[in-house]
């Protein structure tokens, strides 16, 4: 018999939890991660499965026999399909086709025999962490659920590594807990009958950049088409950002032709050669059904606004808390226009564009091309002819590329074109960073390149991928915030079927010199306004990140007045203290605060939970 359900429970928000397998200390274990308000879904036995949160709109479940099969987050899944899968699973490994099949960001759990299989998305955004509790392991959503049960501390040693700026693949993909383990996201984790045997399967590749943008464009279409109808499928009203670049512009044009209404929201910058309200509008004129907000600029928070009341629990330190402010403070002015889900344009950057990385391979199998490309791209990046043709000939690997930056971390920050066509933007310390922090920081670096594989041997596509991987762990958490602030947050070009579709088009077609996002504009033709597809510039609010600095340097200065990485050791105070006193230093605008700030909230936000930090 098989059988197919929805869970019941209560309001919207992030769906998290914890999985376990079939057996009877399991379930002991099951046990200590029940909360007010939680739920459980149990295996077909009546031992617990999944204990965690979430909303009845978001799991879906299909038992049949021993075996059951959970999709948990946002996807438009047939129940009838989901069920005779079910039906029909012999091995938890067949799941991995279903999971490359479905549209929409979910985690996939799977249950047989015992066993349990867990996994998240390709993209970074839902994640999977697995740790050991009383002799049982047990796989989660959020590493702090699993570090809190445990009663762990997090590693100094880990927020060192966060202090990097930034922190390259793979050190920003671990957990901040020792015991607690991070599955890659292009991995699932399965967990034998005996509640013990542990191992990662890899359930993802990238797909080879080799499809003509002309075959390409109806297929990222089309999987664009499906993420933004996964979340207005089921009507109602939703709201979506409106900035007039090309990447909400196409989000809104879709969710208009969806059975929802939508609210669209413009929120302009400060800068007056800020242009997004004035094609914001130009959008609006082929919307007739569209609400149009627009918001006071001078009203919307600046960068760096609020960082001493951050309370959201977060399981790594992220960021995202920068702009906090700003991502959540038109929320509520939408949901009290009806909205029950927000779109967002967030990833169309990383996804209908790409890395000038790839012309370092090009040059060698294309090279008349590559060449005329990388004119143009100096002429563009300003980059100097001595420094473009160093970085074409540096074809250093992976592990050697991390083993040299490991020794040069208080270097200057290497030149866009270094950056551009290289491996990426290599990591550094800045002056109010400690010895110790050095030494932990280098240490982790050199451990980690002997092993080091990067996402794909062409730099091009490892560039792709980290830059995915790293956006996401900020957009995981901005999504949590939201859904805290009771509007949730979606971001449909991060939908792993999106961006399988980007990647696959070929690396000369997806970025030039010569036209902006060429496959967005390519795939939005039809649905896109002609006079809309014609920007080819965006806003970078740098003013509002400038005006952040000098507006809220009295936080910034009571953020080092007992600052919890000076007690560690990591910081130098005094010299923080003593850069919030002067907001117009020359660096600080490039952002190279953000880490500092991030694991300082992040700090702030354990003690106020009573939890320590594991001293080495």
């Amino acid at each position: 018999m098989t059988e197919l359900h929805e869970s019941a429970g209560t309001g919207p928000g992030d769906a998290h939890f914890a999985v376990f397998t079939d057996r009877a200390d399991a379930a002991a274990v099951a046990r200590s991660f029940a909360r007010p308000g939680s739920r459980t879904l149990t295996h077909a036995s009546g031992r617990p499965w999944l204990v965690g949160h979430w909303h009845d709109d978001d799991v879906l479940v299909a038992h049949a026999g021993g075996t059951s099969v959970a999709v948990v987050g946002c996807c438009p899944a047939d129940p009838e399909e989901l069920r005779r899968r079910a039906a029909r699973l012999r091995d938890l490994a067949e799941l991995d086709a279903l999971a490359r099949s479905l549209p929409g960001s979910f985690h996939l759990v799977g249950a047989l025999d015992g066993s349990v299989r867990v996994q998240g998305t390709a993209s970074g955004l839902r994640l999977v962490f697995h740790a050991e509790i009383d002799g049982v392991r047990v796989a989660a959503t959020r590493a702090d659920t699993l570090a809190t049960v445990l009663g762990l501390d997090p590693d100094v040693e880990q927020l060192a590594v966060r202090l990097l700026w930034p922190a390259p693949y793979p050190l920003f993909e671990t957990s901040m807990w020792r015991r607690v383990t991070a599955v890659p996201p292009q991995d699932a984790v399965i967990v034998g009958a005996d509640g013990r045997t542990v191992r990662h399967t890899r359930w993802w590749t990238p797909p080879e950049p080799d499809r003509p943008l002309r075959e390409a464009a109806p297929l990222i279409r089309t999987a664009l088409e499906e993420a933004v109808g996964a979340r207005t499928r089921q009507g109602g009203v939703v709201s979506c950002d409106l900035s007039g670049g090309l990447d909400s512009t196409s989000v809104c044009f879709l969710a208009d032709r969806s059975p929802a209404r939508v609210v669209a929201g413009t929120w302009p910058g400060r800068d007056p050669a800020d242009t997004d309200l004035h094609w914001a509008e130009r959008a609006i004129g082929h919307l007739p059904d569209v609400e149009h907000v627009v918001w006071d600029p001078d009203a919307t928070p600046l960068v760096y606004e609020d960082l001493l009341g951050i309370d959201d629990l977060l399981d790594e330190p992220t960021i995202g808390v920068m702009d906090r402010s700003r991502v959540l403070h038109h929320l509520p002015g939408l949901a009290a226009r009806g909205s029950r889900l927000h779109l967002t344009g967030i990833g169309g950057d990383h996804v209908a564009w790409c890395s000038e990385a790839y012309y370092h391979r090009l040059l060698r199998t294309r090279p008349l091309f590559a060449l005329r490309q990388l004119r143009g791209f100096r002429a563009l990046w300003h980059w100097p002819l001595g420094g473009t043709v160093r970085a074409l000939a540096d074809s250093r690997p992976y592990g050697k590329w991390l083993t040299d930056a490991a020794h040069r971390l208080r270097d200057p920050s290497p030149s866009s074109v270094a950056t551009g066509l290289g491996w990426g933007r290599a990591p550094r310390l800045f002056g109010w960073m400690t010895p110790e922090t050095e030494r932990m920081a280098r240490r982790a670096l050199l451990d980690a390149a002997p092993t080091a594989s990067p996402l794909h041997p062409d730099r091009g596509l490892h560039s792709d991928l980290e830059q995915i991987r790293s956006s996401t762990r900020i957009i995981r958490q901005w999504d949590r915030m939201a859904a805290r602030a009771g509007l949730p947050m979606a971001s449909p070009f991060l939908d792993d079927r999106v961006i399988e579709a980007c990647l696959a088009v070929r690396p000369g077609e997806r970025v030039s010199p010569w036209r902006y996002k060429p496959v967005l504009t390519t795939a939005m033709r039809g649905i896109v306004p002609e006079e809309c597809l014609r920007r080819s510039n965006k806003a970078t609010a740098s003013r509002d990140a400038a005006d952040g600095l000098r507006e809220h340097r009295a936080d910034l200065l009571a953020l080092w007045e007992d600052s919890r990485l000076a007690e560690l050791g990591l910081v130098d105070g005094a010299e923080l203290r003593r850069l919030a006193l002067r907001p117009a230093s020359r660096g600080l605008s490039e952002a190279i605060l953000y880490s500092t700030i991030a694991a300082e909230v992040w700090l702030r936000g354990l003690a106020r939970g009573h939890t320590r930090v594991r001293v080495p």
